[in-house]
């Protein structure tokens, strides 16, 4: 083969990659969201922690530490949406919290 064809197949493949690296990135980010709510507990299945935002929609943190699993808690956090995430809840969108806070009354 030439080594004028290889060269091209190079840069194809290389502008290629760093496109889907660059586009990768841009989705994950845009997944992630800023918002405020209130904790509550679920009581389905065995039960477990939800975010009831004051957006009206639902999250379900796949991370939530201990200290915030109080029912009636006011919180503002930062996220990312996990559509990769399926759970046995099926109640609201799975969340993975990057930082959480109580909001004092």
């Amino acid at each position: 083969m030439n080594k004028k064809i290889l060269f091209i197949i190079l840069i194809i493949i290389l502008f290629g990659i760093t496109s889907l690296i660059i586009y990768t990135n841009f989705i994950k980010e845009n997944l992630r969201i800023n918002k405020s709510g209130v904790i509550k507990f679920i009581n389905l299945e065995s039960g477990f922690y939800g975010i009831i935002g004051d957006d009206g929609k639902n999250y379900q943190p796949v991370n939530l530490s201990n200290e915030f699993k109080v029912d009636g808690m006011k919180i503002k956090f930062e996220g990312r949406l996990r559509k990769d995430l399926s759970t046995i809840y099926m109640w609201g969108e799975p969340v993975e919290i990057l930082k959480v806070e109580k909001i004092n009354n």
